[in-house]
């Protein structure tokens, strides 16, 4: 059979070819004419499945190596017997590893402990669970909101949304992009909620550009209506709003979900549903030989710090947000060469910490956080 993959989708290459013929292609670019006679195709947000696409193929699976899911035409993919799947789960803790380093730089430039800010995540699913996780190791007060999850668990745990508005210092999206009904995101922030936050929040998005009206953010902000705003995701990418871009804190290429764990969890994935549909021996498959960066070990000497500072110095060595900010405000044009030759980042697991003079909350923490420490 013939599998149509993007060509960006990493540790595939050699996986599939004993029982297919694999075409690679920009994701952006595949087109019709590539899959009149494929089988099958693994993607990722950028190739937009729908009717227009896929009319007349001979598709039969889809396979996203992505959580989200909204560049797929899931009802009409249905209705005409092609089976698609997600990757759910599989860059939450390269999403928990991102907002880590941004709460980290947030603090440093504006001067605040972790212990006296209260953190809003909007969405608990795979990724919002893990930034609880976070806002707690980081000694936040955190508050959940999640419409669907409090229906079917019950309203205790979870505020509203005005709740979050009203109470939390920080806010971060971790939601899908629904466009309608009733748990619509689509400009879940639209101008009205932007007007409601106080003057002190900060706001991140890192779940789908379109969950914030970016236009009304751009007027919230040029009055300095709130205190900050961080963006991986955009209206209208990769042709993102410039103006907007300058008036915010952190702006990043829609890579928070970008480390090679993340990828690597993707592409496994992928393949093992893929194998499971057309009864391939993949079913067990795992990426193997993930690449480390050239250093793995950090000491830190405790002495003389504060416990928020042993923290952010140990997220900073495995990733810092601010290169990533740097390279996209200086070549907002490359915005999708970024993204395809993202540089390698592995998450906290792959580090090892040892620790001098430290007391005995400082490696419960570290752990916590998803280190290996000494």
């Amino acid at each position: 059979m013939k599998i149509v993959v993007d060509n960006k989708i990493p540790f595939l290459k050699g996986v599939l070819e004993p029982f297919a013929d694999v075409v690679y292609l920009p994701g952006n670019e595949i087109a019709r004419e590539h899959l009149m006679d494929a089988e099958a195709l693994i993607i990722r947000t950028r190739t937009r499945c729908n009717e227009a696409l896929l009319t007349g193929t001979n598709v039969k699976f889809i396979a996203t190596a992505t959580i989200g899911f909204d560049h797929i035409d899931t009802d009409w993919c249905e209705k005409n017997g092609i089976r698609w799947t997600n990757a759910p789960g599989c860059n939450s803790g390269s999403v928990y590893q991102y907002v880590a380093s941004v709460l980290v730089n947030l603090a440093e430039k504006h001067g605040f402990d972790f212990a006296d800010r209260s953190l809003g995540i909007i969405g608990v699913g795979n990724v919002g669970r893990k930034i609880v996780k976070l806002g707690e190791w980081l000694g936040m007060r955190v508050l959940l909101n999640d419409p669907p999850r409090s229906r079917k668990d019950g309203p205790c745990g979870y505020v509203s949304l005005e709740g979050i508005i009203r109470e939390c210092d920080i806010i971060t999206c971790h939601v899908p992009l629904n466009m309608e009904g009733q748990d619509k995101t689509y400009h879940l922030f639209d101008e009205k909620l932007l007007r409601k936050l106080h003057p002190n929040t900060i706001l991140i998005n890192s779940s789908r550009g379109e969950v914030v009206d970016n236009q009304a953010l751009k007027a919230v902000m040029n009055e300095k209506k709130i205190t900050a705003a961080v963006l991986d995701v955009w209206e209208n990418e990769p042709s993102i709003d410039t103006e907007l871009l300058g008036m915010l804190d952190i702006v990043t290429p829609h890579i928070a979900g970008y480390s090679a764990d993340g990828k690597a969890n993707g592409t496994s994935m992928s393949v093992q549903f893929l194998s499971k549909f057309f009864n391939l021996p993949l079913t067990r498959w795992f990426a193997e030989d993930i690449p480390l960066p050239d250093q793995t070990s950090i000491t830190i000497d405790c002495h003389g710090k504060s416990v928020q500072q042993v923290l952010s110095e140990a997220i900073l060595f495995t990733y810092d947000v601010m290169r990533d900010d740097r390279l996209l405000r200086s070549s907002v044009e490359t915005f999708e060469k970024q993204r395809g030759n993202y540089p390698l980042r592995r998450e906290f697991c792959a580090y090892e910490l040892t620790l001098l003079n430290a007391h005995s909350n400082i490696p419960r923490l570290l752990t916590g956080l998803g280190f290996k420490v000494k």
